[in-house]
């Protein structure tokens, strides 16, 4: 049975009308209709799938229908064919994440679960599925539990299933969790391609430009506001935001501005004219010069988060803004608003499905304001930085960070769109440089700044596992879209372009670092996914995003669902030459 027909069928038993059952969870009306027709099916384990299972017993009980509980709605819609289709199509995908990460023989693998090598390569590219894809699924959990237990292994796989290190020391236990997380769909790779790509491709002065910021007049003229206001519903509510982001721009207040909200973003982007309007305000904001500390509502489907963030990528870009997630999973019952700035603030509640009902509250009153800042302040103390996001004016704050992560244990891995600095031997660069007619205190520099590499990375060599993932020469390719230095871990961001025999002798040195150090791994890729970003790891710790100008800035993301996702986003598995 499809998910549509398990849903309708209860809401055939249940005897109410779909938008009792919606309201009832707290989901759009769309969203119920697309669910009901098949368009759309729910993530497992998604909000809005908790939360209709726990509608749909809700509602059971108030009928006094017996059995009907959370628990059997979950299990019968998780045994819903759509889920299992699902499995099956990722299961190839899924496991050539696990081959990669793990570096895994495929010989060996063959050899145990009894399949043939051809037959293990057409699961792997799509063209077959297996024909029992569960006890497939248990054959190559068992397998991997059984020869890949060692602790570095542990924290991989840790990282890989997201489970506790300590759950997968035993080796059933360890099996189940991998056959498990086999059978799943990972979408998340798809929403953090689509997110890196545009990041690749942002440009900050081209996206100023086009919204015409540069033309954007922070208006001096006072506008009517109320000292004090209630609004009621979602419509008045997004009435009311517009009214604190015009306060806070026409205030004299320079105080940063806290802002959080898990209140229905679905619903408040149907009016076509409040986003333009709300981002307008935020513009003029930033252009004020005002701070921003948002917290941010992850309690959402991966993709739906990676969305959001998406929409944030150009006010991050100005280093105006501190983004936030609170770690624990949300209430998603009581729904909660809160703006606050050094002029204004408004605040609110709704109930989940009742959000018309729900009343929000604007003052620009010295004592209201200071009373929704004091419990802005007591929700920062509880959130977590989501990134930390370095630009030239806090290099310093960038380097100090690298500097003493230098000296931790952990394993390393990078996705590089050209070659590392610190595997180019100095008397190569110092000769490369002369070439390119720099200003002596440039070149000076970026010598500098590769022998601090060099000894950062030999540091952590001496302790770690190190794997960087660089493009190969494609002389066809090379000569389409020449590679550049690598310098965006200095800020620098003019183009310093590679000859093509310097970029074979340079790789040439990044072999022969390897083969000088057990600890390092080069791994040559057929092409860079992305000319303008980097991505470095330290497994189940962080992840940072390097883009190297437009402007050049650095991510370091420590939410673990994203830094898990970032950690999986590995190029194809190809064999170093």
């Amino acid at each position: 049975m499809r998910f549509s027909e398990e849903l309708n069928r209860y809401i055939l038993k249940l005897d109410c009308m779909a938008k009792e059952l919606a309201d009832a969870a707290g989901i759009s009306a769309a969203s119920m209709s697309r669910y009901r027709s098949g368009n759309r099916v729910p993530e497992l384990d998604s909000v809005h799938f908790r939360r209709l299972c726990a509608a749909i017993a809700r509602l059971a009980e108030e009928r006094h229908m017996e059995g009907v509980t959370e628990q059997t709605v979950q299990k019968r819609f998780a045994a819903c064919t759509d889920y299992a289709v699902e499995d099956q199509a990722h299961l190839g995908q899924n496991l050539n994440t696990l081959l990669r990460v793990l570096h895994m023989s495929i010989g060996r693998l063959c050899q145990s679960i009894n399949y043939d090598a051809s037959s293990i390569s057409r699961f792997r590219n799509g063209s077959r599925q297996p024909p029992e894809p569960e006890q497939f699924a248990m054959a190559v959990a068992t397998h991997t539990a059984r020869y890949y237990g060692a602790p570095e292994q542990l924290g991989i796989l840790s990282a890989l299933l997201g489970v506790p290190q300590e759950r997968l020391k035993d080796e059933t236990e360890r099996a189940y969790c991998i056959r498990d997380w086999l059978r799943r769909d990972h979408r998340a790779g798809e929403s953090v391609e689509k997110f890196l790509e545009g990041l690749n491709s942002f440009h900050l002065e081209e996206y100023l430009k086009a919204v015409h910021f540069a033309e954007i007049k922070v208006p001096t003229v006072p506008f009517q506001l109320p000292g004090t206001r209630t609004y009621s519903g979602l419509k008045e509510m997004m009435e009311g935001e517009l009214d604190f982001l015009k306060a806070t721009v026409l205030s004299k207040s320079m105080e940063p501005v806290t802002m959080f909200s898990d209140m229905p973003m679905e619903e408040m982007a149907k009016d076509p004219e409040f986003p333009k309007k709300w981002m307008m305000g935020i513009a003029m904001m930033l252009k004020k010069g005002l701070h921003i500390r948002q917290i941010h509502n992850l309690d959402r489907s991966f993709e739906e988060m990676m969305l959001g963030l998406e929409s944030w990528i150009p006010m991050y870009m100005t280093g105006q803004i501190s983004p936030y997630y609170l770690p624990k999973v949300q209430n998603d019952v009581f729904l909660h608003f809160l703006r606050v700035s050094g002029a204004a603030a408004i605040s609110g509640e709704a109930i989940a499905g009742s959000h018309e009902a729900g009343r929000y509250y604007f003052s620009k009153a010295r004592d209201d304001v200071a009373y929704c800042q004091r419990r802005a302040d007591a929700l920062l103390e509880h959130a977590q930085s989501l990134m930390d996001i370095y630009r030239r004016e806090n290099a310093g704050a960038l380097q100090a960070f690298l500097m003493a992560d230098v000296q931790l244990p952990g394993p390393r891995k990078s996705v590089l769109s050209t070659l590392p600095l610190y595997t180019m031997e100095p008397q190569t660069l110092e000769r490369f440089l002369i070439g390119k007619s720099l200003p002596d205190a440039d070149r000076e520099k970026i010598i500098g700044a590769a022998r601090a590499q060099r000894e950062m990375i030999l540091r952590v060599l001496a302790h770690s596992m190190v794997e960087d993932h660089v493009p190969g020469l494609d002389t066809r390719e090379f000569e389409r879209h020449p590679a550049s230095l690598l310098l965006s871990g200095m800020f620098y961001e003019a183009d310093i372009l590679y000859d093509r025999e310097t970029y074979r002798e340079h790789l040439k040195q990044s072999r022969r670092f390897a083969e000088q150090h057990g600890n390092y791994r080069l791994v040559e890729t057929s092409g860079n996914a992305f000319r303008n970003l980097q991505i470095y790891l330290r497994t189940g710790e962080w992840a940072m995003v390097s883009k190297g100008k437009a402007p050049a800035i650095h991510f370091v993301i420590h939410h673990p669902k994203l830094r898990e996702a970032l950690e999986l986003f590995m190029p194809p598995l190809v064999e170093p030459k």
